[in-house]
């Protein structure tokens, strides 16, 4: 991977990790070492580095989200590299997205599908606050 989409991918990452952070109860959490920010105990964004990301040695930063409105996931799941998450969390609508692919999901689309994933993994009461705010 070329350092420009590094970067790309980098900047796109610290924008949707910013954005799930602004959403109520929301908090950053490194499990694995890794940054993921969760809800009420329970993940709904992975903001992995790439290294993690099986087979693909260094690859992108990614983002890996819940979506479990069909139309959303088939089109998180037309991304350049995506991928059904593996751990056979994929089954239950994760979809890990790279983010320094050519043609990768812009920021703005990638926090739409984040705030969706918010809203699947949050309690009622926190999607309300959201709603109302």
């Amino acid at each position: 991977m070329d350092e420009r989409a590094k970067r790309r991918g980098d900047a796109r990452r610290e924008r949707v990790r910013e954005f799930a952070l602004e959403l109520p109860g929301a908090y950053e959490d490194f499990p694995w070492g890794e940054s993921v920010v969760k809800v009420n105990r329970k993940i709904f964004v992975f903001l992995f580095l790439g290294h993690l990301v099986a087979g693909q040695g260094d690859s992108p930063p990614t983002v890996t989200v819940k979506l479990t409105d069909p139309e959303a996931h088939a089109h998180a799941m037309s991304a350049p590299g995506a991928v059904p998450t593996g751990y056979g969390l994929g089954r239950a609508g994760w979809v890990t997205v790279p983010l320094g692919e050519p043609g990768a999901p812009d920021a703005e689309l990638l926090c739409d599908w984040v705030e969706e994933s918010y809203r699947t993994i949050a309690p009622r009461r926190l999607v309300a606050r959201l709603d109302a705010g």
